[in-house]
Order: structure tokens, then C-alpha cells, then sequence
């Protein structure tokens, strides 16, 4: 459901991700913290070489739900999150801890942040029926 406008004139605003058309007709917005929700979501479900001009954008964590777990698994999959994290992502937050479970085809991502103007832990889960 998208978001109402933020209360404060001066806040920004940003085009909600995935794009969608509001009550009132206009493209829906949402806040910051709605923003770098939806630009976790894109690094973490976007494979590396699916977007044309930026081949290296992304994550490819989709494609570990498949595989035979193991802890080197894991710890390959938590390794390469935290490195697209950081180079795409790094400037507006800083990662505190990152969860990655993969379950016969469902895929969990819980991502705890802040955001680099402020010290209040943020939480996300995404999960993902591949």
C-alpha cells in the first residue's frame, strides 16, 4: 500500500519502488527509510550482469536457494550481500548485521542498518518463494 506524503514540508520524497500510482493519481512516493528499503530490495534480488548499463549492480543472492546448504555457503553468500551492499549502498547506510536463510525454494534476507545521519538500528526482512 503506498504511503501518504511525509509530514514535514521538507522532507524528502522519493518514487516508490516497485513503481505504482497513488489515490490520488500521481505516482506513489515514499520516505527515506521507505527508499532504502526499496534499494535493499534492488541490490539484493537483482543479479549481477541483469541490468545493462551497470553489469556489476546486484547481489545474485537469488541463486543460492538451490544449492546443497552448507556453512561455507552461508558464510560465500553473507560475504558477497555485505560486498554489493557496501559498494552500492555504503555512502547512505551501514550494515550492523545481515541474515541469510535458504529453505528448500524460500529465501530470507534479514538486513539490520542505520542510516549513516543516524545511530537507530533499522530492521528488513525480505523473503522471496523462488
Amino acid at each position: 500500500m503506498p504511503r501518504l506524503q511525509p509530514s514535514h514540508p521538507d522532507a524528502p520524497t522519493y518514487v516508490e519502488f516497485p513503481f505504482q500510482i497513488d489515490w490520488n493519481g500521481r505516482a506513489a512516493t515514499t520516505d527515506t527509510t521507505g527508499h532504502v528499503r526499496d534499494l535493499l530490495e534492488q541490490i539484493l534480488f537483482t543479479a549481477p550482469g541483469e541490468r545493462v548499463n551497470r553489469p556489476d549492480f546486484g547481489s545474485g543472492i537469488d541463486h543460492a536457494v538451490f544449492r546443497p546448504n552448507s556453512e561455507l555457503l552461508v558464510q560465500t553468500i553473507r560475504a558477497t550481500t555485505e560486498a554489493a551492499l557496501q559498494q552500492w549502498l555504503g555512502h547512505v547506510i551501514q550494515v550492523v548485521s545481515l541474515d541469510v536463510q535458504a529453505e528448500d525454494s524460500r529465501l530470507t534476507v534479514e538486513v539490520v542498518f542505520s542510516l549513516r545521519n543516524s545511530n537507530e538500528p533499522r530492521t528488513v526482512k525480505f523473503e522471496r518463494a523462488l
